[in-house]
């Protein structure tokens, strides 16, 4: 299997260009701006943003065609709720090292940046292998159902940071201060150069990164297999993050259905993944490696209507819930 771009080369480009330029103004002229962002300019921003993704999609349509666009679409959802999910984790990592609330915008500037890398990364490395190996599929599919189940059962549920051996070790050997000295990563205290806790801050929500990009990248490939369509759709999920964590702040916990929701979208497309490898398995050892002809190939509309339904019917669940507890309280 060759995973080939379906839109012209010429739109490609531009499109490079123009999501460039949306990162650059996004994260590092409007997030290196040291404050809290009013309610209004949060929602003028992920109103942009997802007016931008909603074109861009119709824009694929036009150029490309309705299979692409509406790969598309399913994919930027998908990435766009778990995204939604990272923000619980940089929430409780603010809250445990306790950031300032001035430097918060900045801090997520470049957890976003960190996210878009090591996600860049992965695409690459998982073009390369499904292009190789259409087997990969049934270890990408058994793993999205083994997070869904962990979703479930509130293995993703986790109110309290744990530090990994990585920042432990770090903490032994480096020398870090206790207080902040704004956006530094290094300070001086009595003459001695010392690093500041923003060292800890940046490789806790890195290696974050990292673990929601073994999510975000299967979850990707179970819907699209053209990497111009997998790359703009965690783009375009990522742009706007930062004003949605300020938007949202508090709310984040009431969100209580969003992991069920998430994980109803996850286990369907770990089981079309099974499916597609089934379809054109090469393993000797299942169906004496031909493809199963009974594997059913999953149509990309009806993908994207079960992430609608899902995403969107845990968001709402979980406001109808707000609003009871609301007024119960009153």
């Amino acid at each position: 299997m060759v995973c080939m771009a379906e839109t012209p080369l010429a739109f490609e480009i531009t499109t490079f260009v123009v999501l460039a330029l949306f990162f650059v103004v996004d994260l590092f002229i409007i997030g290196r701006r040291p404050h809290v962002p009013s309610t209004k300019e949060c929602v003028q921003h992920i109103v942009f943003f997802v007016v931008m993704a909603l074109i861009f999609g119709g824009l694929i349509w036009f150029f490309a065609g309705s299979k692409p666009a509406i790969e598309f679409y399913s994919g930027w959802l998908t990435e766009y709720s778990l995204s939604i999910d990272n923000l619980f984790v940089f929430v409780i990592i603010m809250s445990n090292f306790a950031v300032p609330k001035q430097i918060q915008k900045y801090v997520l500037s470049v957890g976003i940046t960190f996210a878009l890398i090591f996600r860049g990364v992965f695409i690459l490395i998982g073009s390369a292998l499904i292009s190789q190996f259409t087997w990969i599929f049934f270890i990408f599919g058994a793993f999205l159902i083994y997070t869904a189940v962990k979703l479930v059962f509130g293995g993703g549920d986790d109110d309290e940071y744990h530090e990994n051996g990585l920042i432990r070790t770090l903490r032994k050997v480096v020398p870090i201060t206790d207080e902040y000295d704004g956006e530094k990563l290094r300070t001086t205290r009595d003459g001695v150069r010392y690093w500041t806790p923003m060292l800890i801050v940046f490789l806790a929500i890195g290696t974050t990164d990292v673990m929601f990009a073994f999510d975000s990248i299967p979850a990707i490939f179970g819907l699209t297999k053209d990497p111009f369509i997998v790359f703009t759709s965690n783009v375009f999920a990522l742009l706007g993050l930062q004003q949605l964590y300020f938007l949202l702040g508090a709310l984040l916990d009431k969100l209580v259905y969003l992991p069920a929701g998430l994980s109803i979208v996850l286990g369907f497309i770990g089981v079309k993944l099974i499916l597609e490898a089934l379809h054109e398995n090469t393993l000797p050892f299942i169906n004496g490696g031909n493809p199963v002809a009974w594997a059913p190939e999953i149509p990309t509309w009806l993908s994207l209507a079960v992430i609608v339904v899902a995403i969107g019917g845990a968001a709402l669940l979980s406001v109808l819930k707000m609003q009871k507890v609301d007024a119960v309280s009153k």
